[in-house]
């Protein structure tokens, strides 16, 4: 098996199971794994799939005059190799067009990725199109060595199409996680379209064991017993918590429900404001971060999943959020939005409701529908269900990444 190293932003991270899940997956299939990351852990807390992860991890200097005499070794290593001076104007070439400090970080984090990259390193994977990418793409040219990279979201619609299109035409290959992001990328590379591959994270089922309690039969008319809404995601503006919180405001009165929150982010304090604002408070349990064993005893607690997502003015959106996936595999009847490739995996009125983002009158009136339908609620859930098990598991994709890793890609 070839030794493959992964370039992360950070490691581990509360909020990127599915790259663990990965992973350990890659793992399992015998591949011999090295994780670089960027960053330091800032989650006091793990989940048990991180705890299996036996593969070492390398930490950059996440800040560069923090380590400086560790990257000016790097550099001087790395000054006089035989590809320096061509990675180097590669990168100027890239930092007139981006003049930023991350770009003057991402370079120096190569230097020093490519002067301790672990001996008979055979490839370089990259999980992010944006910073993690650039790392490696740097770190690869001035060693020699084949790449590729799986793009999610964010680092996809918030990097502008050049610098897309210049590291799709350096790397061997790369994998994304919706037809909408492959569609998109393949575009920016007509001469080699095949480069771009479809994988799915999908779900390991045996960490979400099929629903074994009954569906609820309630109905929001009992002020004793509510209906649970959950949501589980950062508390960022591309999730959509606002329009949520709008929506939730604009129930009937009479309904009785509950909502449950779980997950951290910078948007936390300003929507427990306009909670209260919208009066609604009470009805709110914010839970913040949580493992992974506690989110999934909370959808098993739960009625109803719902996920607002929206596109934000920079460009940033979901892909194919795995809480929704995780959400199915427990039978929750799922409400969310039209936004990416969300459709890919809920069909509207069959697996679940969609309505259009940011618009709080109909995620409502979706809301209450299935606030006051226990039957739709089991319904939408059960075939939610199914088809997750059926078409979603992470085995098929786990399989394709570990062929391509230890293989020529294709």
């Amino acid at each position: 098996m070839k030794k493959t190293v992964i370039v992360l932003k950070g490691y581990p991270r509360l909020s990127e199971t599915f790259i663990a899940q990965e992973i350990l997956g890659l793992q399992e299939k015998g591949l011999d794994l090295h994780l670089v990351s960027l960053r330091h852990p800032t989650d006091t807390r793990t989940h048990p799939v991180h705890e299996r992860i036996s593969a070492p991890v390398l930490y950059l200097p996440e800040y560069l005059h923090h380590e400086i005499m560790r990257v000016f070794r790097a550099w001087w290593a790395i000054r006089k190799t035989k590809h320096y001076r061509r990675v180097f104007s590669l990168w100027l070439k890239d930092l007139k067009r981006d003049f930023t400090r991350n770009r003057l970080r991402r370079f120096g984090q190569a230097l020093v990725l490519a002067h301790e990259l672990p001996r008979d390193t055979q490839w370089l994977y990259a999980h992010f199109l944006h910073t993690p990418a650039s790392v490696t793409r740097y770190a690869a040219n001035l060693c020699a060595l084949p790449w590729s990279c799986s793009a999610h979201a964010k680092d996809i619609w918030t990097s502008p199409d050049w610098e897309k299109a210049e590291k799709l035409d350096d790397m061997n290959w790369l994998v994304s996680c919706t037809a909408l992001n492959v569609d998109h990328l393949r575009a920016l590379v007509p001469q080699a379209p095949e480069k771009v591959s479809l994988v799915y994270h999908g779900l390991d089922f045996s960490r979400f064991d099929a629903r074994s309690r009954g569906y609820s039969q309630r109905d929001g008319s009992a002020a004793d017993d509510p209906v649970v809404i959950i949501s589980v995601g950062r508390l960022v503006v591309k999730k959509g918590y606002d329009t949520l919180l709008d929506a939730l405001a604009g129930l009937p009165r009479k309904l009785n429900w509950r909502f449950l929150h779980i997950g951290g982010g910078a948007l936390g304090e300003k929507l427990a404001r306009q909670a209260a604002d919208l009066g609604i408070s009470e009805h709110i349990d914010w839970r913040g971060a949580q493992p992974q064993q506690d989110v999934l005893r909370a959808y098993r607690e739960a009625d109803i999943f719902v996920l607002a997502s929206k596109v934000a003015d920079d460009g940033d959106r979901d892909g194919l959020p795995n809480v929704l996936m995780e959400a199915q595999s427990q039978g929750l009847a799922c409400v969310s939005t039209r936004v990416s490739a969300i459709p890919e995996l809920i069909i509207d009125g069959r697996t679940g409701l969609l309505v259009p983002q940011q618009d709080a009158g109909q995620l409502g009136a979706a809301l209450e529908k299935l606030i006051t339908s226990p039957a739709l609620r089991q319904e939408l859930g059960e075939a939610g269900n199914r088809r997750v098990r059926e078409d979603f598991g992470h085995e098929k994709g786990i399989a394709r990444l570990a062929q391509m890793l230890d293989g020529d890609g294709t």
